[in-house]
């Protein structure tokens, strides 16, 4: 959505949360119009290790407040806001050369910031280092018991199963995710819609954890110099009926989906599911 409105590409997505605030908003409102209950803040990439790539851990504090409180301004009462966090762009030792101090330090000044901003939850997301997203998840419970916290991870279909990059198979993201105390779990990205009717699945085999799916609306492709994403609103919101028949309790969209996809997921969930 950023860079179709002009984000350059390679530039930090997150600093647009001070730069032009009025454009969070009028994301944030498509999406509360769409229908969505859960708005995510553009914070993905806002702890202070993740901003140092840009020079911008000093405006940690300024950027996820500003991003709150945009979302905040549209939304009002009609939909929840979530903090987004993503990953640190470290690797923990031993296979990278950052220790897991840090790491955590890093986060818990970014959920300290997204909590008193107001934010609804927490979803820390796109994970693929389980230890990573401990500590993640710690940090926000550290800050503040009562905003939930939401938790997914992404997962490729190898041979074996579904593993992270990291060698993460599900029953071990479930395992150290709740072991933190999330309050749901789940997986984000990497995937299209079909590929994430299996793994929420996968997830429901082995836990009866609230669960949160938030599908790409497939996987990326390059046209005419331009990435899209082929899985239109209506063949999303048709395979994701088979998620709610899972037991799904939160569905949304990851890269590539659109307010016309959360649109869509609306529709079926008004049609299908009964109250959770």
């Amino acid at each position: 959505m950023l860079l179709e409105r002009g984000l350059e590409p390679g530039s930090c997505p997150e600093e647009v949360a001070v730069s032009r605030v009025e454009l969070l908003e009028d994301i944030a409102r498509e999406y509360c119009s769409a229908g969505a209950d859960i708005v995510e803040t553009c914070t993905f990439g806002a702890s202070p290790l993740k901003l140092s790539q840009y020079d911008l851990d000093q405006h940690t504090e300024d950027i996820n407040h500003s991003a709150v409180k945009a979302v905040k301004n549209v939304v009002g009462e009609r939909a929840y806001v979530a903090g987004s966090v993503g990953p640190s762009g470290k690797i923990l030792k031993p296979y990278g050369d950052t220790s897991e101090a840090p790491v955590y330090e890093s986060y818990l000044r970014q959920v300290d910031t997204l909590a008193q901003a107001g934010v609804d939850c927490i979803v820390v997301e796109t994970m693929l280092d389980i230890h990573e997203a401990k500590l993640a998840v710690r940090a926000a419970k550290a800050v503040s018991p009562s905003p939930p916290v939401l938790a997914t991870m992404t997962f490729e279909d190898l041979p074996r199963g579904f593993y992270t990059i990291m060698g993460v198979d599900i029953p071990a993201a479930v395992s150290g995710l709740m072991e933190e105390g999330a309050d749901v779990v789940g997986s984000n990205c990497g995937n299209g819609v079909d590929k994430m009717v299996e793994i929420a699945r996968a997830f429901r085999e082995v836990t009866n954890h609230p669960l949160i799916i938030q599908s790409n609306a497939g996987l990326p492709e390059t046209e005419n110099g331009k990435v899209v994403y082929r899985e239109s609103p209506e063949y999303m919101a048709e395979r994701a009926e088979q998620m709610l028949e899972i037991g799904v309790s939160i569905i949304g969209g990851c890269c590539g989906t659109t307010p016309e996809h959360i649109k869509a997921f609306r529709a079926l969930v008004d049609r299908t599911a009964s109250p959770r």
